[in-house]
């Protein structure tokens, strides 16, 4: 039986227009997402087999598949939901208070100096990925700040336990088709689609949920 699933969409094909053409979504979503869920499962299933012939000469080759495959099942599942409609006017702009997002916003300007500084630096980092990655905004459970992350391929040069909350997907199966070689251009418009409420959501969660890993004596 199979563990993972590829999840719906939370919108149309058609619903990210202009940032991204349904193409792109369509591709995205039902061929490169769904290869990822296949290939975890796929290597969970090689790992199994391999556990009961004790054949631990695999083990090194299997467990970085699954990191692979695995990874690329959480981002792109965290990215769909990362974004939403311009056209109903609920993705982009800045997170603020009146918004309901103000607790996001007030980590922004804490861990970033200002909502700009922070949107330069995922800009940045998203866009200068070298070859395949992403550019990730994650709560780090030491500190309990917000830090930007690079993410080379899916799982590499992240900081252990930080859980992402936003993520921009620099792979160029995410904007080739519409924006060519201009990787920067793409990311540019992603903020115009970036959902603040769900990114608000997994901020909350994040939280409530990930105790600092090293409590802060007061």
């Amino acid at each position: 039986m199979a563990i993972y699933t590829l999840p719906e969409l939370p919108y149309d094909y058609a619903a990210l227009e202009p940032v991204i053409n349904p193409q792109i979504i369509e591709l995205h979503h039902d061929k490169h997402h769904a290869a990822y869920v296949t290939g975890a499962n796929t290597t969970l299933e090689q790992l199994a087999e391999a556990r009961e012939k004790e054949n631990w000469g695999a083990l090194n080759g299997l467990e970085k598949n699954l990191a692979f495959h695995l990874s690329g099942h959480i981002l792109h599942s965290i990215y769909w939901h990362n974004m939403a409609s311009p056209k109903t006017g609920e993705g982009g702009g800045e997170p603020t208070a009146a918004d309901g997002v103000g607790d996001l916003a007030d980590a922004i300007t804490e861990s970033f100096g200002s909502f700009e500084k922070f949107k330069k630096q995922l800009t940045f980092a998203s866009s200068a990925t070298q070859g395949s990655g992403w550019g990730v905004l994650a709560y780090e459970p030491v500190s309990g700040r917000l830090v930007v992350e690079q993410v080379y391929d899916h799982q590499g040069n992240v900081g252990v336990a930080s859980t992402p909350i936003l993520v921009f997907d620099a792979w160029e199966h995410a904007f080739y088709l519409q924006y060519k070689n201009q990787k920067v251009d793409f990311i540019e418009a992603m903020w115009n689609v970036v959902n603040w409420q769900d990114v608000a959501r997994r901020y909350a969660d994040a939280k409530a949920n990930t105790p600092l890993l090293i409590p802060v004596k007061g």
